[in-house]
């Protein structure tokens, strides 16, 4: 929350019955419902007039955040499950920047996002005013600006919001802000507008057709954003977490052994090379993955249907969205291709049954995954725990899951998982219980947005939301990373490790919600099992684990695949 404006002049005190700030808000207010469902209000004065104009409107619900951080990312979660853009509603200066790291991973995620910051009139920039920065192209390449300083300056309103993912509205309010009395309440009671197909989203590009021949040995790679390429459904595929389930999969830890001519097994040799990769969306998670995408010995296709492509080939790709089929996958190809995955899969359980590895992250990404259920919603945070649920067989068909691939960053993971749960009950307002959504973040993730869980007592609530917290006191991620090995010990933990000691039980209980904690595999399997049964609106399970052991652990799962 960036505080409350100070006064301009003594005029600001005496507003009459309306004012043109108001009346300017109400119009961008109906502009707004036009392409809005859902707004998230942050407290300022600045924004006083269009956040009452807001209030006024039964066609848009209205969820208030106090910090503006928290508020964009918990749209952003909204969207990430509606695809419709949501809106967040601030006061001038700081506040507006608060709101950046949502934006950045909404451009790049190609995540709906509607940032309407209020605004000082343009004769008070740069004269020394409170709250008063330039806020015109504040967000530069991630989001142009719309201005609205007048009434017949909201018809831009319209053409940015059916070009642009990321968009970014700036009102100018002039004193006085308020008039005497409240807006009258106007718009047609709330009603969720239909589905936009996705190839007639805002943003969205076709890029034609490529032609493809299926007889070679091809592998698919789906990363965040894949959709369900038609012609490509029996290629067998390497798909993260986000991507559709595919009917052929392919394990991630054994992607290496696609790039060997031949490997040897029960006495006979296989050919394994694989000739030709398609990559749909962004693949963002296993090294061992990118590097097929980057190997120049195997032909690159990349689809795209925004305007970025993976694509780190450069002219030697080929680029579209549609593929044009001929030949299909030999049964060879796709048994070898079943074998190759079996040994990732069988190399994980083992590990997972290593009991001197003790309770990690990936024994608890393996427990959440075990307990996932048909319509459930997922949300899993950057970092360990997406790589973990990868590694453990997500995705699974019927569950719809959630990650911050875009920039790949652990903002406002908490605020997301919110949203996501917001909107995902919204979907379902006559079902008797609402559908459940679980959240898995590592410990740094969570405090790094504790905010996220602040929600006023009488603001919509997650009704089914279950935080899994994979608490190892510190960055986990970090050492199986090369400053984790040993001759970078000695600043490991001052550097990376980060250990923290927060009790987050007595920060469950400090914003409301209940807590439950599991120091085993099965603790937290009959947790989440008995949690599966309930409705407690939001939970944070407490899974205590250790990292000291996850880079012989990644060792050993290197060893198994044979790398």
């Amino acid at each position: 929350m960036s505080g409350s404006d100070n006064a301009e002049n003594v005029s600001e005190n005496t507003a009459p019955a309306s004012s043109a700030a108001q009346h300017l808000a109400e119009v961008v207010a109906e502009r707004l419902a036009r392409h809005l469902t859902d707004v998230v209000i942050c407290p300022g004065s600045r924004n006083a007039p269009l956040s009452l104009a807001l209030l006024a409107r039964d066609d848009i619900r209205v969820h208030t955040r106090i910090d503006e951080r928290s508020a964009a990312f918990a749209a952003l979660g909204m969207a990430r499950v509606t695809h419709r853009h949501v809106g967040v509603v601030t006061t001038s200066g700081s506040a507006v920047a608060n709101t950046w790291p949502a934006v950045v991973e909404s451009r790049y995620s190609h995540t709906p996002l509607a940032i309407i910051s209020a605004d000082r009139p343009e004769r008070l920039v740069g004269t020394g005013a409170s709250q008063t920065i330039e806020q015109p192209g504040i967000f530069g390449a991630y989001a142009a600006t719309t201005q609205v300083a007048a009434v017949g300056d909201e018809e831009g309103i319209d053409k940015r919001f059916a070009q642009d993912f990321t968009v970014h509205i700036n009102v100018a309010f002039d004193a006085p802000l308020l008039g005497d009395a409240l807006p009258q309440q106007t718009g047609e009671r709330h009603q969720l507008p239909p589905v936009v197909p996705a190839t007639q989203r805002a943003g969205m590009v076709d890029y034609g057709e490529v032609e493809v021949d299926l007889s070679r040995n091809t592998l698919v790679i789906a990363g965040d954003e894949a959709w369900e390429v038609a012609g490509l459904e029996d290629v067998p595929t390497i798909a993260e977490p986000t991507a559709p389930a595919p009917y052929h999969p392919v394990h991630p830890a054994a992607a290496h052994i696609f790039r060997k001519a031949q490997v040897s097994a029960n006495d006979y040799v296989v050919n394994t090379k694989v000739e030709q990769v398609i990559c749909v969306g962004h693949p963002t998670l296993h090294r061992d993955v990118m590097a097929l995408v980057t190997d120049p010995d195997i032909d690159f296709v990349t689809l795209s249907r925004t305007a970025d492509f993976t694509n780190f080939r450069g002219a030697s790709a080929r680029r579209g969205t549609r593929v044009k089929v001929t030949g299909e996958p030999t049964k060879e190809w796709l048994r070898i291709c079943e074998g190759v995955s079996s040994v990732g899969a069988n190399a994980v359980r083992e590990v997972l049954e290593d009991d001197s590895f003790g309770f990690t992250g990936l024994h608890v990404a393996a427990a959440v995954a075990d307990t996932l259920a048909l319509d459930d919603a997922f949300f899993v945070g950057a970092s360990n725990p997406v790589r973990d649920a990868a590694l453990v067989g997500l995705p699974f068909g019927g569950v719809d899951t959630y990650s911050p691939r875009g920039a790949a960053g652990i903002d406002g993971s908490v605020a997301q998982a919110v949203g996501v749960a917001l909107a995902t009950q919204s979907l379902h307002p006559d079902a008797p219980r609402a559908p459940r959504t679980i959240a898995l973040v590592g410990d740094v993730t969570f405090l790094h947005d504790v905010g996220g869980l602040l929600i006023g007592p009488d603001e919509r609530r997650p009704e089914n939301l279950t935080i899994v917290v994979a608490n190892d006191n510190g960055g986990g991620i970090f050492e199986t990373l090369e400053q984790g090995g040993e001759a970078f010990r000695a600043g490991f933990d001052k550097a990376f490790g980060t250990p923290h000691g927060v009790d987050i039980a007595a920060l469950a209980e400090a914003y409301g919600h209940d807590y439950r904690r599991a120091d085993s595999a099965q603790e937290l399997l009959d947790t989440l099992a008995e949690l599966k049964e309930m409705s407690p609106g939001i939970t944070i399970v407490e899974a205590r684990t250790k990292r000291d052991t996850l880079r012989a652990l990644h060792a050993k799962l290197a060893e198994v695949v044979g790398k």
